[in-house]
């Protein structure tokens, strides 16, 4: 029974798990088998936590239900397993393996007669920016509806009425009876509440009232709800029963019978919760997919919300597209070179044009043009959301992308050309310049703009 010795020879950060399947087809808890020396930080999760045996309850580590859910899955359907989730501010990418047990042992001490002991491999890589092509691997359906929410969060101009229309998308797309947003600002204890009619804070007041919690207390009483996971799923609400007896009597009072709530967060920091009640049961697996993927989006787009609602920045936002406008660039540009100094040591220049806007205008009416360049800053935001993004004329955007490297701009610009690929409307002539050392940032744009200028040049000798 050399567990240790066997996991040693696993690369990466592994640990080995064990369950015994009842002759009643359920399931004893999960224990904890080995760890690999990569891994052995795992054990030092809970410092509370007994000395480590094999066989040990997992649980006296942390407590994930997706993560046993998982588990348990792999193991006794023999099926390998794949996640790739937004966990606390970083991305995991997850492989649960089924184990044939080749050790002389079939069952756990004091196992019930008739049981079945199995086992599964877990192996995560991490990293703090997300992989896109980590996020390919998704199913079609899924991949289509996360990108449809991000074009949606990006395609009005005002916030509320963004998600407003996403809640709704989201609620179609689950099934749901209820779907919401539920944003949260630790600077200010500051909470909203919108679901498909709206902003709803009247109603964030009486739920809380409900709990006899102030609605930032109803944020933290989640959080504390998820028990260090960023998603809660409970499918017949008994999970929310044991761990917050006031929530899950104001859920019954609304006829809730189960759901599903994700902690949106921004690096590490809350910034708000997705959550769909009453929701298509048949459909729980895309759904936590779909929602999780769905989290980072909507992390940038509440922290940016927060940040334009401190801060008088109008007069340099592109009153349309919400993304800098030409004075916001002229004006970081004159920042830099007045303190040379504090030129970054590479700059990424993107130079996008929206292919098509003078015919949709033409053709259909500004209202449509309007629309079309709505949609276009929507994959900008997407894939650059972290860099400076400016319209800097009708049809024009430049990215400006400081301290990455010239790969990192290049898959990028391939995402977005892409990503836009993949909708009926939207299409992009790029350039891009890397600049690295001395450079003119002014001379790298006219630079970017030339290059984006030849890719529209073929793009319309494409279409003749």
């Amino acid at each position: 029974m050399d567990y240790q010795s066997w996991i040693e020879g696993i690369d990466g950060l592994a640990s080995l798990y064990s369950f015994d399947l009842l002759e009643d087809g359920s399931y004893s808890e999960i224990r904890l088998m080995a760890v690999n020396k990569k891994n052995v930080s795992m054990l030092q999760m809970n410092p509370a936590a007994p000395e480590f045996y094999p066989g040990i309850s997992y649980r006296n580590y942390w407590m994930d239900l997706n993560f046993e859910n998982y588990v348990y899955k792999c193991a006794s359907t023999s099926s390998p397993l794949y996640s790739y989730v937004n966990a606390r501010g970083v991305w995991l990418k997850g492989f649960y393996l089924p184990i044939s047990n080749i050790w002389d042992d079939d069952k756990l001490p004091g196992a019930p007669a008739g049981s079945r002991r199995l086992f599964c491999l877990y192996v995560i890589t991490f990293s703090d920016q997300v992989e896109t092509d980590s996020m390919s691997m998704k199913s079609p359906e899924v991949a289509s509806a996360v990108l449809d929410i991000g074009i949606k969060l990006h395609e009005a101009q005002d916030f509320y009425q963004s998600v407003t229309d996403v809640a709704a998308q989201i609620r179609v797309f689950c099934g749901a009876e209820r779907c919401a947003l539920y944003t949260v600002d630790k600077d200010t204890q500051e909470c909203s509440f919108i679901d498909a009619s709206g902003m709803r804070n009247q109603f964030m007041e009486e739920l809380a009232r409900m709990m006899g919690r102030t609605p930032f207390e109803v944020a933290k009483a989640w959080e504390d709800d998820l028990a260090l996971s960023d998603c809660l799923l409970d499918d017949d609400l008994h999970i929310i029963k044991e761990r917050d007896p006031a929530w899950h009597q104001s859920l019954c009072s609304y006829g809730i019978h189960n759901i599903i709530l994700y902690a949106i967060r921004y690096g590490q920091t809350l910034v708000g919760f997705i959550w769909a009640a009453n929701y298509d049961a048949t459909k729980t697996d895309k759904i936590k997919e779909t929602l999780e993927l769905s989290t980072f989006l909507f992390a940038a787009v509440i922290k940016n919300h927060q940040l334009m609602s401190k801060l008088e920045i109008k007069s340099t936002v592109d009153a349309l597209t919400q993304v800098g406008n030409r004075n916001a660039m002229d004006e970081y540009i004159a920042e830099l070179v007045k303190e040379p100094g504090h030129f970054p040591e590479s700059m990424a220049v993107v130079f996008a044009d929206l292919n098509g806007l003078k015919k949709t205008n033409d053709e259909k009416g500004h209202d449509a043009g309007d629309k079309l360049l709505r949609r276009a800053a929507a994959l900008l935001k997407i894939v650059f959301a972290d860099n400076q993004i400016y319209r800097i004329g009708g049809d024009e955007f430049v990215v400006l992308c400081p301290n990455i490297t010239e790969e990192k701009m290049n898959e990028q610009v391939r995402q977005l050309k892409g990503m836009a690929d993949n909708t009926y409307d939207v299409s992009f002539a790029v350039g891009s310049v890397y600049c690295h050392g001395e450079y003119d940032l002014n001379t790298a744009i006219q630079a970017a703009d030339e290059q984006m200028y030849q890719d529209k040049k073929a793009y319309y000798g494409r279409l003749n």
